[in-house]
């Protein structure tokens, strides 16, 4: 089978395409004919920096090769004994074996059954990875985290993978939804139901909105300044969400001083979130919004865009 395979950490010209083995598989788990895969952030933070990839992988150096990617859609074409939810001919999606080795860059993946769920109908196999991490993530930080209700105000970076799904997931609860994120952005966050948007490049959002219930940080750097901005705009008694930043000994006096609760969120597998979040897909509360899509030959020119940390929604590669 074809598979992007990652020959050396560093740039996006390393991903190169490779003939396989199709994998085999576990008694709880199914081979999925991949159709899509979603390129995540962690992707390319992974691919260029060996302690990241040594730990979202669980390397043990002694792995013939080395292929990323965790988040697919596909048709199980083979199921274990084990298997109690799915059958061969299943169009499903998820997050597979995040944190460990999916190997997802492949036109064959073995996923656990619980790592699944079955594809809405009414959704492409695209929009279907798209879901995974992203969504996952937003789930876990705005439902799980935030324990979000209706009526509160919520600060997001919105036009991203994470946020977009952040936004739709907060008005569904009905949450008051400020979208941060560029100008050239605008309609498309309002679009997915914010109630405001704040320009990042021309405003400062902690300037304008110092009474947020819940500020959901999902800018993609460690750098602390940014959290220090999000807890100017959040009233006493509220929550910030950290997606990448954690909090220091200084951070964690700030918030404490400011009864501010804060996480730093961490995804992971729940099979109950994925079906909430399939749910939502099939009736069409949610969409993942793809803004662009390459042949699974093309991966370094989905890294490449990934990368800039300007793309709008989903990134997807299709086999």
């Amino acid at each position: 089978m074809k598979a992007i395979i990652l020959k050396a950490v560093g740039g996006p010209e390393n991903l190169q395409l490779a003939e396989i083995a199709v994998p085999s598989i576990k008694d709880d788990e199914v081979l999925i004919k991949v159709k899509a895969i979603s390129v995540n952030p962690v992707d390319a933070f992974a691919r260029r920096n060996q302690d990241s990839l040594n730990y979202v992988l669980q390397l043990k150096g002694d792995e013939k090769h080395i292929i990323l990617g965790w988040d697919i859609a596909g048709i199980v074409t083979e199921a274990g004994p084990a298997v109690t939810k799915f059958k061969i001919g299943d169009e499903v999606f998820g997050m597979v074996k995040f944190v460990g080795k999916a190997n997802g860059y492949a036109e064959y993946v073995a996923a656990p059954e619980n790592d699944l769920a079955l594809k809405p109908g009414n959704i492409s196999f695209e929009e279907a990875a798209g879901v995974g991490i992203a969504a996952l993530t937003a789930w876990q930080s705005i439902v799980t985290g935030g324990k979000i209700k209706k009526g509160d105000k919520v600060i997001t970076g919105a036009s991203g993978g994470v946020g977009h799904y952040a936004v739709q997931f907060a008005k569904h609860f009905g949450a008051y939804v400020i979208a941060v994120t560029s100008g050239e952005n605008r309609d498309f966050v309002l679009g997915l139901g914010a109630d405001e948007f704040i320009d990042y490049h021309t405003q400062a959002f902690e300037e304008l909105v110092t009474d947020a219930d819940i500020v959901h940080d999902a800018v993609w750097s460690d750098d602390v300044h940014h959290i220090r901005r999000s807890l100017r705009a959040i009233k006493p008694g509220g929550t910030l969400l950290s997606l990448i930043v954690d909090f220091d000994h200084e951070i964690s006096e700030q918030l404490k001083s400011k009864n501010v609760t804060g996480y730093r969120v961490l995804v992971h597998k729940s099979e109950e979130d994925l079906a909430a979040i399939a749910e939502l897909l099939a009736k069409g509360i949610v969409k993942t919004h793809v803004s662009q899509t390459f042949p699974l030959e093309e991966m370094a020119k989905a890294h490449s865009l990934i990368e800039t940390k300007n793309a709008v929604g989903k990134i997807i590669v299709t086999v």
